[in-house]
């Protein structure tokens, strides 16, 4: 009798979301996933999705029993669990407590505001909030300050290599420039952007997640 084949991760996303955080990571660990690509926002166009994941956010992550919502952690697991070490910084490794502080930075302090933003100043500036929104602006460009001082010798984040801590902020700087925040993005961290995304395993990733995006 043939043995059952191994499930794909399933990976529940929105074309460019934070979700872009996983699709790369899953390209640049070799994993391969059964990427559904739903329209944004899902809360609302694919309802449907609230049974799957109550919170209606983007990404979701089902691995087996496994269930996972948080972007950045995602792009870890799938690091870790595909066994690419290069994408990780271990215990033993110097920079260990800096990865881990990238890793959160990216969406706990930069991508936080930009969320922020996005809703008043953007999705939602008729309610008459707009001037909140352009605060947060300000905010998002403050707190670029340790990530650029970060990477004014360095190429990448931590280890002197690519991990995960660089897709994670490396999304942030992608996010900003999509809508309308590059302003505040400083030449070196736009370099940096640069770098992450002439990468094969982003191009690969983008091309996916526009593949599979609904008509």
């Amino acid at each position: 009798m043939a043995q059952n084949q191994p499930t794909k991760p399933i990976l529940y996303t929105c074309e460019r979301s934070r979700g872009l955080r996983a699709t790369w990571a899953a390209e640049e660990a070799g994993v391969e996933l059964d990427l559904r690509t739903l329209p944004f926002p899902p809360r609302h166009k694919a309802p449907e999705y609230l049974e799957t994941n109550p919170l209606g956010t983007i990404p979701m992550l089902i691995d087996g029993e496994t269930e996972m919502t948080e972007s950045c952690a995602i792009a870890h697991y799938l690091a870790v669990k595909a066994g690419a070490d290069h994408l990780v910084v271990a215990p033993g490794e110097a920079d260990y407590g800096a990865y881990l502080d990238y890793t959160y930075h990216a969406d706990a302090t930069i991508t936080f505001p930009q969320t922020v933003y996005m809703r008043f100043a953007l999705f939602e500036k008729h309610k008459g909030w707009e001037d909140a929104g352009h605060a947060y602006a300000d905010w998002f460009e403050k707190r670029l300050v340790k990530t650029s001082s970060r990477l004014e010798q360095r190429d990448f984040l931590v280890a002197d290599r690519f991990t995960v801590a660089d897709i994670c902020v490396g999304y942030a700087l992608i996010l900003a420039k999509a809508v309308g925040l590059d302003e505040r993005v400083s030449e070196p961290l736009k370099a940096y952007r640069e770098r992450l995304t002439s990468r094969d395993a982003f191009i690969a990733a983008i091309a996916k997640e526009k593949a599979g995006q609904p008509g």
